[in-house]
């Protein structure tokens, strides 16, 4: 569960990078550029396969450890105050964990699918012909039931993340009083910075859609 989720934390930083070219005003042409070198590059493709089984392995131990944890515990203890001993995030990584996994599927069907196995219009730029996948988005983030989702969805990864991060670092043996706070302070940052702009791009090109930008 650590090294999975450490390892789709690196990946987060990346995705983000990239996806951050949909706010250069150039029409499309850098993101379209940057999705079809995500998309044909083989090393890209290799990191792609691994990102894949890392989720998949990242969720199928999430609720190996459910099951685990229960069968440590059939019988629940008389009297229980979860609040006074844990967080919130702490006791909802299963369900937060569930809706951004929902979330990641839904995602890959309307972009990655698609810009692998969908028809997609062309556009010509001077490089050559490339599939117009920034039109795709535009139309999905000119939907606002979709940016709504969208931005539901980064609050609830903001979450995960926020007692992800540093349960990764616990669970590896690196906890230590004299970092512990600094990776605290990193973790929340994170938390808040990367889901931030994550949702930050829908409601730019809704606004943009609509004519306020």
């Amino acid at each position: 569960m650590a090294l999975t989720g450490l390892f789709l934390i690196i990946f987060l930083i990346g995705h983000l990078l990239g996806n951050m070219l949909l706010f250069k005003d150039d029409g499309g042409q850098a993101f379209n550029e940057y999705a079809k070198f995500m998309t044909t590059t083989p090393a890209i493709l290799v990191l792609s396969i691994v990102t894949y089984f890392s989720i998949i392995l990242h969720v199928v131990y999430s609720i190996a450890l459910t099951i685990h944890n229960r069968k440590s515990r059939p019988v629940q203890y008389a009297v229980s105050d979860a609040s006074a001993n844990s967080v919130w995030t702490s006791r909802s990584m299963g369900v937060l964990g569930t809706f951004v996994f929902i979330f990641i599927v839904i995602h890959l069907k309307s972009f990655w699918f698609e810009m692998k196995f969908g028809t997609l219009p062309m556009v010509n730029y001077d490089s050559g012909s490339l599939k117009d996948l920034y039109a795709i988005v535009l139309e999905a983030f000119s939907q606002i039931w979709y940016v709504a989702f969208y931005v539901f969805a980064m609050m609830l990864l903001a979450f995960h993340l926020s007692h992800g991060f540093q349960s990764a670092f616990q669970t590896l043996g690196l906890s230590h009083v004299k970092y512990s706070p600094l990776i605290k302070m990193v973790g929340t940052a994170f938390a808040i910075i990367v889901p931030t702009l994550f949702a930050s791009m829908p409601v730019y090109l809704y606004l943009k859609f609509i004519g306020l930008l």
